[in-house]
């Protein structure tokens, strides 16, 4: 600091003074990073899952994918988000942050609720990762089943160190604020996360149909390409599906205050601090999106109404055990992940309270990533033995 003149900052140079480049620059931007990461990371994804591709040259080439991901994000995020943080500052009437709901008022309280979200913060870590490490490492696991669970368990970790860490922070330190431009990544990122964990839910659905009711086609369809291809989309259309709403969401003009009645931003809580009948561009695209969502969801219903009407086909028992046996794990994994975003937001309004949202917001932002690997695990020898678990009776994915 004694060289610096007593300066604690740096002013880097600006793309562009006025809305509209400010915005062209960060689209631009935006892109070419998109571009960059998709790019990169399907060689880091094609190098590291097949085995003809571990040779030293592609070992290497992995490794300078690496370099250039991490090269892209030290510069162009900022400058992205130094142009962004504009636009939010000119669509907050002049407020700069928001002030998130508190779990409790009194100190001891607060640091109870930072206890057990720690707690229940390093079981989701310690499950995913286990489920990550296994199917990465044991080649027994290879197979397009583990394939998505891997994914889902990125997608758990991200969901939940997206919403946990900052309401952990707050109760720590005795806070309630959340920059603007963080209150905006908080909401891209969990629609993000969450939208992709329910497309690769339905990605999941059709695997277990063809397992199920197409078994001598399974491996030609549901081969490493279509499966790469299959979780791509499922993690595109989530970034689409998000990136749509943040995007249209933070150009709605706020004037009912800063306060969020959330632990966390979610989109339905900023919209109520919007100006009246200015969140109507919004609503009608939540409502196309919920569209959307619910050709998924008939889409996993009529899966599993044929992968039971074939099971039940099968004339032995042990047959039919094991045809149940996998797919159990993922309709329970489907089922809490509906049942509890379904009742977040369809729940009757005469229930609809702060205290109420809050505890349900808890339900679907914490139970789903803490609990889906302890579904997995816990039916699954093959995933057990891989982690070092005790056995149980086979329940092979062929």
């Amino acid at each position: 600091m004694s060289n610096s003149s007593s300066l604690n900052e740096f002013l880097l140079l600006a793309f562009a003074d006025t809305e509209e480049l400010q915005l062209l620059h960060f689209a631009f931007f935006l892109g070419n990073y998109l571009a960059a990461l998709l790019g990169n990371g399907l060689i880091i994804t094609a190098v590291a899952c097949d085995h003809r591709f571990h040779i030293p040259m592609y070992f290497f080439l992995l490794n300078l994918s690496l370099l250039d991901l991490g090269s892209i994000s030290s510069t162009v995020c900022k400058s992205m988000s130094t142009s962004a943080s504009k636009e939010l500052m000119s669509n907050s009437s002049s407020f700069n942050e928001f002030l998130l709901l508190p779990f409790a008022d009194t100190r001891e309280l607060q640091l109870l609720h930072f206890a057990l979200f720690l707690g229940i913060y390093l079981a989701a870590l310690l499950g995913n990762s286990l489920i990550i490490a296994a199917v990465a490492c044991d080649h027994h696991l290879h197979t397009p089943m583990y394939f998505f669970l891997l994914n889902l368990s990125l997608l758990d970790i991200g969901s939940i160190s997206t919403t946990i860490p900052k309401s952990m922070a707050n109760s720590l330190w005795n806070t309630r604020a959340i920059s603007c431009l963080g209150c905006a990544a908080q909401v891209f990122l969990v629609l993000f996360l969450l939208g992709g964990e329910y497309f690769l839910l339905t990605v999941m659905a059709y695997d277990r149909f063809v397992a199920i009711c197409k078994p001598l086609h399974y491996g030609t369809i549901m081969g490493s390409r279509a499966c790469v291809k299959m979780a791509a989309a499922a993690w595109a259309s989530g970034f689409l599906y998000s990136l749509l709403h943040t995007g249209n969401t933070f150009s709605i003009p706020l004037c009912q205050g800063n306060t969020v009645d959330q632990f966390f931003c979610e989109i339905p809580q900023i919209l109520k601090l919007s100006c009246s009948d200015s969140y109507i561009t919004e609503v009608g695209l939540i409502v196309v999106s919920s569209c959307l969502l619910f050709g998924c969801f008939i889409f996993i219903v009529l899966s599993y109404v044929q992968i039971f009407t074939a099971v039940l086909r099968i004339p032995s028992e042990q047959g039919r055990h094991k045809a149940f046996s996998m797919c159990l794990p993922h309709l329970a994994v489907v089922s809490l992940f509906i049942s509890t975003v379904l009742f977040a937001y369809l729940k009757p309004p005469s229930l609809s309270s702060p205290a109420v949202d809050l505890v349900v917001a808890v339900l679907y932002s914490l139970v789903p990533p803490t609990l889906n690997p302890l579904i997995y695990s816990m039916r699954n020898k093959e995933l057990k033995d891989a982690q070092g678990a005790e056995e149980l009776p086979v329940v092979n994915e062929d």
